[in-house]
């Protein structure tokens, strides 16, 4: 099993490479990956409470950790069986990663699809270019709230969205999953803090996502975020384990 300061060489490592988020995210992967179930949870939970212990190499590392988990999964052996294999090992830090409950709330499809009809009355194409290219922030807004993730996925990578607004789309209410999912993916937001507090506190927020978003919050984040009865359960519930340092190596 993967000890303290094996888990620190870890992080130094990671941290010290270079090429942006993506780079590191795969890298996260290919660590998982090559490990058995057992000795991955091990990893994670010591990587979990570096960053606990506010040493910013190991918060950066696990974030890219949580995204590998995410949206590297297919590369990563036995990912299925992380979950169950941390529940026989009293790894809540660990298990906890693996929330795949409804959303607190979620939105009336009828309504989704009226929202969808008075934005896409044009093809993806140029939807996707628009939404990458438009200058006007209104229009930007409203492209980032459809349900098509490539259109969400372009106006993210739009060099005039600012964090606030980033920020008020991630906050939005009522939301649809796609757009708050597919910020939480963008390399380029999901880093911000404010960004990860707007996707956590909103209870639209699919939970698979945010217990993913909730170790990498601040001791007066996940102290707000554990007596947030607008949010789903289990972040509460991970925000207060986290908070107490239940199982702290």
């Amino acid at each position: 099993m993967p000890s303290r300061e094996e888990a620190k060489s870890v992080v130094r490592r990671l941290h010290a490479l270079s090429g942006g988020a993506e780079i590191v995210r795969k890298a996260a992967a290919r660590e998982l990956a090559r490990r058995d179930p057992l000795d991955a949870n091990e990893l994670l939970h010591h990587v979990i409470f570096l960053a606990r212990g506010a040493w910013e190499p190991a918060t950066c590392v696990l974030s890219a950790f949580v995204a590998a988990l995410g949206q590297e999964s297919a590369s990563i052996p036995y990912a299925d069986s992380l979950r169950r294999m941390a529940e026989v090992q009293s790894l809540e830090s660990v298990a906890d990663l693996f929330e795949t409950a409804p959303a607190r709330k979620e939105l009336d499809e009828g309504a989704a699809a009226k929202a969808d009809a008075r934005v896409l009355t044009q093809s993806l194409g140029h939807l996707k270019q628009q939404a990458r290219l438009t200058r006007d922030p209104d229009v930007l807004a409203r492209l980032v709230t459809v349900s098509n993730p490539l259109v969400v996925r372009n106006a993210l990578l739009n060099p005039r969205l600012t964090e606030p607004l980033v920020v008020r789309m991630a906050a939005r209410r009522p939301a649809r999953p796609e757009p708050l999912v597919e910020i939480w993916k963008s390399t380029r937001w999901s880093s911000r803090h404010g960004v990860r507090r707007a996707l956590v506190f909103n209870p639209y927020l699919p939970p698979e996502v945010g217990v993913k978003i909730v170790p990498l919050l601040n001791g007066s984040d996940l102290a707000e975020l554990a007596g947030d009865t607008s949010v789903h359960p289990s972040l509460r519930e991970q925000a207060a384990r986290l908070l107490a340092g239940a199982g702290t190596p």
